[in-house]
């Protein structure tokens, strides 16, 4: 099968927001849909599962310079169709932008706004279940079994208790969650409906979709036939797929561009924190049991997830993840250490795959699990950040676009001892070699003997590096990264 995926997707640097919780314009007139009169906790206060705290589209737009800064040049944004819950994931109506974040016009004003600052926008798809708020299902809860839509969904028996607290629902719902009402989609209608949004929103002139538990609309032809129709609208449209585990199933070209790459978090994680990651936090939610990983162990898991899974097309389009709306914060996994955090940051801005950035993580936010992992942007405490973390996630971020083979190039492990993992990419003459050492002890090695002409150096909390020649050896501080290039730094 040929294999292929967006090209633009290797060059972007994602930037993912949770729209409630990223910046809120105020005097946004577009949030005139919502009715006026609306009232949001207070900007900063501490998340909980149910409050609004008003970000807003407009928001998102006024701070496109911050991005900017930043390296970002796409954004995927967590579900923003109208819904009565903060993380949108149960849609009231698939063709209608929530009026708290603008409505349609606000969108259509932050999507053109967006692409004239060249930033693609990609959107949350939530396909298996819809809200008990959804015209098709309230129509079930009003009407009964007569109603003409009793084949949208898997009911189990009359009358539908959608709303006893503490009892399961008697109809299928994600999770067993009343709010969650799953679709049939082996229903031709339904199957069509959905399909239709995910054209619908192409044809609006967003760059592609990420899809929520897809593996749950277990049916292969059924993301066949989405990815043909969204193709046909824009050939250059991504789909990327929330999938936790190896997804050779769906990565083979004919479903889904990509997948989250939740693997190379987990590898990450092993390999940086180790020992001292708190498993409680993960055991009970997608990571699971992270194994520990030494130098070698990461640099073998590297090359399994990226050169052994899937066919490189497919691997150069991941969407390479530190952490998402769905996972403790890594701050709060690296045990609020930035050095750690500096040195995730290093392996994803150097990893095959389009890195993504969950909104806060480059100022260091802290949090554990939903909703503390949802927090506000503290826009108004800007002496709360970690301002030389954000300054290193700047730097690394331009050292990807300077150098085309972090974005392109191959990825090959060099050479792993302990806690010291030393890996290559290389695109035509171009070369890079990456140096992480994770231990809290100095450790050394050799640069490629190869390399010849002298090396640019870039390190991790400083600045640029003394150039260096191959074989020279290297010895690096505890705790540390380095990066060298064939090409000027």
């Amino acid at each position: 099968m040929n294999v292929v995926t967006p090209d633009w997707v290797k060059d972007a640097i994602f930037y993912q927001i949770f729209p409630d919780r990223f910046a809120r314009d105020p005097d946004d007139d577009s949030a005139g849909a919502a009715g006026g009169g609306v009232q949001f906790q207070a900007w900063g206060s501490p998340p909980t599962s149910h409050s609004f705290q008003g970000g807003n589209l407009a928001g998102i737009a006024q701070r496109f310079d911050y991005l900017a800064e930043l390296g970002v040049n796409a954004i995927y944004l967590n579900p923003i169709f109208a819904s009565a819950a903060n993380h949108r994931y149960i849609a009231h109506d698939y063709y209608q932008v929530d009026p708290l974040l603008g409505g349609n016009t606000g969108f259509a004003r932050f999507l053109d706004a967006a692409h004239a600052r060249g930033i693609r926008v990609v959107l949350d798809g939530v396909f298996n279940h819809c809200s008990r708020g959804l015209f098709q299902f309230h129509h079930l809860l009003e009407v009964g079994a007569e109603s003409p839509y009793v084949d949208w969904f898997h009911v189990n028996e009359w009358p539908l208790n959608a709303y006893t607290p503490g009892e399961r629902p008697n109809y299928s719902a994600w999770w067993d969650i009343a709010s969650l009402p799953k679709f049939n989609t082996d229903n031709p209608a339904v199957r069509e409906f959905l399909w239709d949004v995910g054209t619908y929103w192409l044809e609006q002139g967003i760059d592609g979709w990420r899809l929520d538990v897809p593996n749950e609309i277990d049916d292969d032809e059924f993301w066949r036939e989405f990815r043909r129709r969204c193709k046909a609208v824009n050939p250059e449209a991504y789909i990327v797929a929330e999938l936790w585990k190896p997804a050779q199933r769906w990565l083979k070209g004919d479903q889904f561009d990509a997948q989250m790459n939740y693997l190379f978090t987990r590898a990450v994680l092993g390999f940086l924190v180790g020992r001292d990651l708190d498993q409680t936090q993960t055991r009970t939610m997608g990571y699971g049991q992270i194994p520990r990983l030494d130098g070698p162990g990461f640099n073998r898991e590297l090359d399994h997830i990226i050169n052994k899974l899937y066919h490189p097309e497919i691997a150069f389009a991941q969407l390479t993840m530190l952490g998402s709306h769905d996972t403790p914060r890594v701050m709060t996994l690296a045990n609020d250490d930035p050095q750690t955090v500096a040195l995730a940051f290093l392996c994803q801005m150097t990893a095959p795959g389009a890195p993504n950035i969950y909104y806060g993580d480059e100022i260091g936010l802290n949090g554990r699990s939903d909703p503390y992992c949802r927090k506000a942007f503290p826009w108004h405490e800007p002496e709360s950040w970690n301002h030389d973390l954000l300054a290193e996630v700047r730097r690394l971020a331009a050292l990807r676009r300077r150098l085309v083979a972090l974005r392109r190039g191959e990825f090959r492990p060099l050479h792993a001892t302990s806690r010291l993992a030393v890996y290559e990419r290389r695109l035509g003459d171009e070369r890079v070699v990456v140096a992480v050492n994770a231990a809290r002890r100095p450790a050394s090695f050799q640069l490629p003997d190869d390399f010849g002409a002298a090396l640019g150096e870039e390190t991790v909390g400083a600045a640029l590096g003394r150039p260096l020649r191959g074989g020279e050896t290297i010895n690096m501080p505890p705790r540390s990264g380095r990066v060298w290039s064939s090409a000027a730094l």
